[in-house]
């Protein structure tokens, strides 16, 4: 399997982007066209309605494609270092840095956004000039033979994209491989103990992991567009969303009528989620908090809201896959700031309010990879931005401009003209040519930068310059 996919990408890297990119139009194309499809397996197997499907994962990996078929190109362009760039003790030096593919790139799948999380990692790092060899989510194996199909249809190699089967074995098989890059989307447990596996070989990584996000209400907030924003970002694919809302910061003045209105917009529906495990996480955590002071706003069956919730419960401090969301009262901003940065996952925050300069102000304190201000979620399938997080969410991002660039490395090819190389041969008088150049250059006076050239001109004109 490796070896083959070595040997397609050696051929594969060698064409140019545009040519490269060739079967992203088609694939895009062939989502319109087996849109039903699509649709019937992602409800069948994943229980996702026709909505959910639609706009989580067909439309967002379609505008995702458009994208790398408009920008991939340029993003990807040598770029030549500017000559002004240049240090003068480089003359005749030209800089150019190349993006390299990485070479073979493996990619361990997730379920609950199957076709949108997966496909854009995939054509990222095709695109950029690799071979992938990807291992389905074994929740999804479905799925995974339709996007095998058509990934085949539209003209990808076949050594170039391969695909282990859906096993639950096949991480650990993928990361025993002599890989060039591992890109994991996942838990924080697993993606932990995948970094040390791959670090102690150094094969690098892009973990894409947890959650346990937090919409912050300011007092100047829209309390009732926040309420119907905290509603949608519970329950969005029955809360099995890594960037799902799961904790609310609200001023205590305004947890009442936040707390009613929120349950007025909140669905009244069971939400079967995917997992045995799901269900036993959601019902623990709903306990520990309720034994430490919580309380429950919601009937069973239904998403849950838990009111009075402190930072330290382990609601605030795990990631969790189900439809479960804690609200925190608070006195002051440091108070609510001070509460978000103890908690270990920093993947995407929000922020209600009437002043957007305030809002900025905020995020720029914050560690989440992403900040939506008077939105939740939606924002982060933007195609030209970077996603990922830090701490507890893992490292490197996916998406956007700097999740195709993390698909390669950088080569900096450097050119001499000329015969002038005076550091080949070192010889006393050059010390006074570099002080020279030293304060020419860099001393913080004009006066001095004169002198520094005097000095740089004295000594070349005394044959100094080697």
């Amino acid at each position: 399997m490796l070896r083959h996919a070595r040997l397609a990408q050696a051929a594969w890297a060698s064409l140019p982007v545009t040519q490269r990119l060739r079967p992203i139009r088609a694939l895009r194309q062939r989502l319109v066209e087996e849109c039903d499809r699509l649709l019937s397996v992602l409800r069948e197997e994943l229980h996702k309605t026709t909505l959910e499907a639609l706009g989580g994962d067909l439309l967002t990996t379609a505008d995702a494609l458009a994208w790398l078929e408009r920008r991939a190109a340029s993003i990807l362009r040598p770029r030549t270092i500017p000559w002004s760039d240049r240090p003068i003790a480089l003359w005749g030096q030209r800089d150019t840095v190349y993006r390299r593919p990485r070479g073979v790139v493996g990619i361990i799948g997730t379920w609950n956004y199957p076709l949108f999380l997966n496909a854009v990692q995939i054509c990222h790092a095709l695109v950029a000039g690799n071979a992938v060899i990807w291992k389905p989510s074994e929740v999804a194996p479905r799925f995974a033979e339709t996007f095998v199909m058509l990934m085949r249809q539209v003209g990808w190699p076949e050594q170039l994209f391969q695909a282990m089967p859906a096993t639950r074995e096949g991480g650990a098989q993928l990361a025993d491989l002599p890989l060039d890059h591992v890109v994991f989307t996942g838990s924080a447990p697993v993606g932990r103990q995948l970094a040390a596996h791959l670090g102690g070989r150094l094969i690098s990584s892009t973990l894409e992991l947890s959650g346990c996000d937090a919409m912050l209400l300011l007092d100047d907030a829209d309390w009732q567009l926040a309420a119907k924003a905290a509603a949608f970002g519970v329950c969005i694919n029955r809360g099995q969303t890594c960037i799902a809302v799961r904790r609310v910061f609200v001023p205590r003045s305004q947890l009442e009528a936040f707390s009613q209105e929120l349950l007025r917009v909140l669905p009244q529906q069971t939400m079967p989620l995917q997992l045995p495990a799901q269900h036993e996480q959601a019902k623990r955590l709903v306990q520990d908090a309720i034994a430490q002071g919580a309380r429950l706003l919601t009937p069973p069956g239904g998403p849950i809201v838990l009111s009075e919730v402190r930072p330290t419960m382990a609601l605030c401090r795990e990631a969790s896959f189900a439809p479960i969301v804690g609200l925190l009262p608070y006195d002051t901003l440091e108070e609510a700031l001070q509460a978000e940065a103890a908690c270990p996952f920093a993947l995407s925050f929000s922020i209600f309010t009437a002043h957007v300069a305030r809002a900025e102000a905020i995020a720029a304190q914050l560690r989440a990879g992403s900040v939506c201000i008077n939105d939740v979620i939606a924002p982060t399938a933007h195609p030209a931005t970077p996603f990922g997080g830090r701490g507890e969410s893992g490292w490197g991002v996916t998406q956007g401009a700097e999740g195709l660039l993390e698909m390669t490395l950088p080569q900096v090819v450097s050119v001499r003209s000329g015969r002038f190389r005076p550091h080949y041969q070192p010889t006393p008088e050059q010390e006074g040519l570099l002080r020279g150049l030293l304060a020419a250059k860099h001393a913080a006076t004009l006066q001095a930068r004169w002198l520094g050239w005097w000095r740089v001109i004295r000594t070349a004109l005394k044959g100094g310059g080697g």
